[in-house]
């Protein structure tokens, strides 16, 4: 996941701004995790209606107050501001774990081309391969909240491997009475897709080559 910023430097959004502009820096905060690309803009009305929420549904993912351990998920905020000011303002009151991108890196346009956003609010949910998890998750979050997480988190195959012993890996113990149900599901649904092959059924229509805002 880290690659997609390779080259770049993503700044924490605390007091001190601090800076990953390494590949170490850059690996710890996002491999093995679950990353949010949030596209929006201070200038926005319906981004301005919608940061409370995923402000919400991220705090109570990631903070020590809400869960025993913070979730593996990472948030970057992929500014469309007219000017970093705006930007700088809209952050102001978001949480401090998320990470964005300089006003000035072009990168912020390039996503956006490359996840072929079509308006705003956006958040793209990416597995921590890189790949596309979900094209816009920003409805889902509104309806369900920080429920979501688990439906991506089984679905992306994350397991919260720092935290299980070396010889549980292979076969974790379950995290509660109907994850096996679960577990047991998902590989039904993986093998009926596999027996279907590459031609069967159709597209999800996430691909579609749509012109974005970019």
């Amino acid at each position: 996941m880290a690659s997609l910023f390779s080259g770049h430097v993503l700044i924490r959004n605390n007091s001190d701004q601090d800076e990953l502009d390494t590949e170490a820096e850059l690996s710890r905060r996002l491999d093995n995790r679950l990353v949010l690309l949030f596209f929006g803009a201070g200038s926005c009305p319906q981004c301005q209606a919608f940061a409370p929420v995923l402000r919400d549904f991220f705090i109570r993912l990631t903070d020590e107050f809400y869960v025993l351990r913070a979730a593996q998920l990472a948030l970057v905020y992929v500014s469309q501001d007219p000017t970093e000011e705006q930007q700088d303002l809209f952050l102001r009151d978001m949480p401090k774990k998320w990470l964005f991108l300089p006003f000035e890196d072009d990168l912020r346009r390039d996503l956006g081309r490359q996840f072929s956003v079509e308006r705003l609010p956006a958040v793209v949910v990416l597995k921590p391969g890189g790949d596309v998890l979900t094209r816009d998750a920003a409805d889902e979050i509104r309806r369900l909240g920080p429920s979501c997480f688990a439906n991506w988190q089984e679905a992306a195959e994350v397991l919260d491997r720092s935290f299980l012993q070396p010889e549980d890996l292979e076969d974790p113990a379950p995290r509660s009475l109907t994850e096996p149900l679960r577990r047991r599901k998902y590989r039904v649904d993986q093998a009926a897709r596999g027996a279907r092959g590459p031609g069967g059924g159709g597209g999800s229509g996430e691909e579609s080559g749509t012109e974005g805002l970019f």
